[in-house]
């Protein structure tokens, strides 16, 4: 049996597990299970990974993709750059130790999810919310050459913060990524403070949050006009990505 995993808090609104058993009964694979291991203690993971002998990989998710880094034992190139972490693969030895090894497929997902639906105009975006996910968004804008700020609660030289943005703002930036949890289920009657009457047909307004499908964000910026999309696709294919790094040979 391998056992794979989905490591965080809250995983009440997470799709990872019931992805990965339908793709499990699809294929025939009687050999993969995949478990929730909910905890608010980033420390419970070595322990799981213990009491798993079976455990092959991991998902990552909030509110763990940064601070987890310190605990794993080597990182691949592009979650270095990102600075964040959503998959790890453990790589076993006879002797009972392990190394956790850690990559980003956020990135892939999201560059994948949103070039088709880029148009030439989309030069410029504004990153609601600096976690694990804001980085990876942002990693993908560098690589596309698209100008991007990202935007806080707390005012800083280096940030917007929500006050800032005005009928400038929205006019001047085409795309608008949210990578926060407000509106996630089940508090989907929240969404982020953004002035939402001054988006118009030019923007595109993209969610991570794929539960619910039409968060009240996506809600707000499509009857402005703005093109909506949610998370639902990156996390298939961030997902795929996963799979496919778990199952790599390893060489020793």
């Amino acid at each position: 049996m391998k056992r794979f995993g989905l490591f965080g808090h809250p995983l009440e609104h997470s799709y990872s597990k019931k992805f990965f058993l339908e793709k499990f009964q699809r294929e025939g694979r009687s050999d993969c299970a995949y478990e929730n291991y909910d905890t608010e203690n980033i420390y419970d993971l070595k322990q799981i990974v213990k009491d798993n002998p079976d455990l092959v990989g991991l998902n990552v998710t909030i509110p763990f993709k940064q601070d987890i880094i310190p605990m794993l034992d080597n990182l691949d190139d592009i979650s270095q750059k990102i600075g964040a972490v959503n998959t790890i693969r453990i790589h076993r030895q006879d002797n009972g130790k392990f190394e956790l090894h850690g990559f980003n497929t956020d990135a892939w997902g999201f560059e994948l999810a949103i070039r088709p639906i880029l148009r030439p105009h989309h030069r410029r975006a504004l990153i609601l919310g600096t976690g694990g996910s804001a980085k990876a968004v942002s990693f993908v804008f560098r690589k596309l050459n698209i100008e991007h700020f990202f935007v806080t609660r707390e005012e800083s030289r280096f940030h917007y913060c929500y006050a800032d943005l005005n009928a400038n703002t929205m006019k001047a930036f085409q795309v608008i990524v949210n990578t926060t949890p407000l509106g996630m289920y089940p508090n989907v009657s929240e969404c982020p403070n953004i002035p939402y009457e001054f988006l118009t047909h030019k923007n595109l307004c993209f969610d991570l949050i794929y539960n619910p499908a039409q968060t009240k964000f996506l809600e707000k910026s499509k009857e402005a006009g703005a093109f909506i999309h949610n998370g639902f696709r990156m996390l298939r294919l961030q997902a795929e990505k996963s799979w496919e790094i778990w199952n790599e040979p390893i060489y020793v």
